[in-house]
């Protein structure tokens, strides 16, 4: 992982968010699972600015003023994660796809389980909206982040996407 210069914390519709940044870009972002708690830090004010400016644009997608975050990141992963990711963050504010359809898209349409550990790997959700990833027949298959299942369903009824309990 990318060391952090910069952490930050706020309150959401979906519980508490601790955003790290780089003086690069986000390199992670987690939404708290309730009783979990998190040290706010700042030893570069880039990267404070990056994290402030991430929470803005978080905030603005959670009460309703945006579709879209565009929000500069800073993230190591495999290149096999990178091309997942990539894949995801192609995907815009209500839109959803499959592990099978990332997997026809990145070349490798025999590695939907891997696609699946990739997604579950995501160090930023919300930015890359891996939340908008669905099994077949749009079916809700996990959610690693928050308290998992109910915060992938409260952030697919806040972009208005139909999917199968």
């Amino acid at each position: 992982m990318t060391e952090l210069a910069a952490l930050k914390i706020f309150s959401s519709p979906i519980g508490r968010i601790a955003v790290g940044s780089t003086e690069v870009g986000v390199a992670t972002l987690e939404i708290l699972i309730a009783g979990q708690s998190k040290a706010e830090f700042s030893n570069s004010p880039k990267a404070h600015k990056i994290a402030l400016d991430a929470i803005d644009r978080l905030g603005s997608y959670f009460d309703g003023s945006t579709k879209s975050l565009e929000i500069e990141t800073d993230l190591a992963g495999t290149e096999f994660q990178q091309a997942v990711w990539g894949a995801i963050a192609k995907l815009e504010f209500g839109q959803i796809t499959t592990y099978a359809e990332i997997a026809q898209s990145i070349g490798n349409p025999k590695a939907v389980r891997a696609v699946g550990g990739a997604v579950g790997a995501n160090p930023v959700p919300l930015i890359i909206g891996c939340h908008r990833v669905l099994g077949s027949n749009r079916k809700i298959t996990g959610y690693s982040g928050g308290e998992g299942i109910p915060t992938k369903r409260w952030l697919l009824e806040h972009e208005q996407i139909s999917y199968v309990q």
